[in-house]
């Protein structure tokens, strides 16, 4: 697994900023005023900084930016990053000013000088984020980075915030390499031995394989697998930090690979199809990051893990499955398959664990992307409270997401004729469609939230907190929302 930087906290020692190597930074204003750790680096750099902070590269900065000033007399440091930042900045330019110094990072040692700055968890845990880079499949010897340390005034202060931005880190880096992994590695196998493993922090982990299923009478989910040679399970994972109330459900599709199935996708871009994914990915990123913060709260996670691939067994266009609900599905197309094992999932998550809501996450539509692009999550909802403290928390973290429309006309495009519902609803609306399929599937009494996360869970660009690929949507947003709502 790829671990976050460990981030030393430690008490300013001015003395001590003259032999750091590596690179120093340090956080000012816009008006240019120096705090005590500022002062000392200008007067080690013979008043380098506050040249650097009357220049016009300083006064272009956007909160957050960074200049440099390399090789600084009097000090063993290869370089100096001047961040501009508030005396008191916000959450979201507190983690943007740690991001961007991540990326100067290289495999130098890092001493951020946060000295007195509220937010200098938040800045630790921006760096942390952005520091993240996929290298198990590269010959090359990964590099040796330096250390990371944050040096501020008072250390109890901030060690409770950063701990929990440390589990956050780990569960954002969890979800990014599951996403990451091709599909020969992150078998449905591999994938379940990787959850399971997380009985060593606490989780309580189990997998329900084929045989199991059957009796369950999940058709949906195992028509899907049902060409490929990795077999279908359910991995369900429980964390139980709260006290006798229902858990908090969350649910996620695992499609390690999707080909199609008999309705082949085209060659081109087949390859990014290892992120199918996504939705699993991001359940196992939640429950890694509260169980290693201890969270106060009931929570279950349950994917469903299948591979869609063309055989001589694989399921067709026209056939019916049986869902666990008893409802029967027409499938009209095999690639519209996350829906399948997500309305088998859905169900058996409300027979057995009667939660007090559910959030589901899947890759699910090309739609979404065309609807949203890659900037936001489709929101689906049968619950306004729901929706709206997740929109919240999903604002407070940064994760894109935008509430989308339901309603019975959009229903009416699943009727078959000749089971209870096909699996698809025409090119038109097809997020949406997608969405009214997976509610059939959840009680009325339950609230829910449908999360198609399609455009979101992998980008060809960089962003903010990470590197082009899997970018860990959804850990911190949903972590958020447990911290807000569901904790005790």
């Amino acid at each position: 697994m790829t671990t976050p930087p460990s981030i030393s906290i430690v008490e300013l020692d001015l003395d001590a900023i003259a032999s750091a190597t590596g690179r120093v930074a340090l956080f000012i204003n816009a008006e240019g005023k120096m705090d005590p750790a500022a002062r000392r680096v200008n007067k080690l750099s013979k008043g380098g900084v506050q040249r650097a902070l009357g220049s016009k590269a300083f006064e272009k900065l956007k909160s957050g930016g960074v200049i440099s000033l390399t090789f600084p007399p009097q000090m063993e440091a290869k370089a100096i990053d001047i961040v501009k930042l508030e005396r008191r900045p916000s959450v979201s330019e507190a983690r943007k000013a740690g991001a961007a110094l991540a990326q100067l990072r290289g495999e130098d040692d890092v001493l951020l000088l946060a000295g007195s700055a509220p937010k200098a968890a938040e800045i630790g845990l921006g760096f942390a984020l952005r520091a993240y880079d996929f290298t198990d499949h590269k010959t090359a010897d990964a590099p040796v980075t330096g250390t990371v340390t944050l040096a501020v005034t008072k250390p109890d202060d901030i060690a409770d915030d950063a701990a929990v931005g440390a589990a956050i880190a780990e569960g954002v880096f969890f979800t990014r390499d599951l996403v990451n992994e091709p599909a020969n590695v992150l078998t449905t196998q591999n994938f379940a031995d990787r959850l399971v493993a997380m009985k060593d922090i606490g989780l309580k982990v189990e997998v329900l394989e084929e045989a199991e299923l059957e009796k369950l009478g999940m058709g949906a989910l195992l028509g899907v697998g049902q060409g490929s040679e990795s077999p279908s399970k359910v991995v369900v994972m429980q964390w139980n930090g709260g006290g006798d109330e229902a858990p908090f459900a969350l649910v996620g599709k695992g499609v390690v690979f999707d080909t199609g199935g008999i309705s082949l996708k085209p060659a081109g871009g087949m390859e990014d199809m290892t992120m199918d994914m996504g939705g699993a990915g991001t359940v196992a990123g939640v429950m890694r990051a509260i169980a290693l913060r201890k969270a106060k709260a009931n929570v279950v996670g349950l994917v469903g893990l299948v591979e869609n691939m063309p055989d001589a067994l694989a399921q067709r266009p026209g056939d019916v499955v049986t869902s666990m609900k008893g409802d029967t599905i027409e499938v009209i197309n095999t690639d519209a398959e996350g829906r399948l094992v997500l309305a088998d999932v859905l169900w058996y998550t409300q027979e057995r664990f009667k939660p007090s809501g559910i959030i589901d996450l899947a890759t699910l539509t090309g739609a979404i992307i065309i609807g949203l692009g890659h900037e936001n999550a489709g929101v689906f909802s049968n619950d306004d409270d729901l929706s709206k403290a997740f929109l919240k928390a999903a604002e407070t973290e940064e994760e894109g997401a935008w509430r989308m429309p339901m309603g019975q006309a959009y229903d009416d495009k699943l009727k078959s004729r000749i089971a209870d519902m096909m699996n698809v609803g025409g090119r038109d609306a097809g997020s949406i469609t997608a969405a009214q399929f997976l509610k059939r599937f959840v009680k009325d009494e339950t609230p829910w939230i449908h999360l198609d996360i399609a455009g979101v869970a992998s980008v060809k660009t960089p962003t903010t907190f990470a590197p082009k690929g899997a970018t860990g949507w959804g850990v911190r947003a949903l972590d958020r929302l447990i911290r807000d709502k569901f904790e005790v």
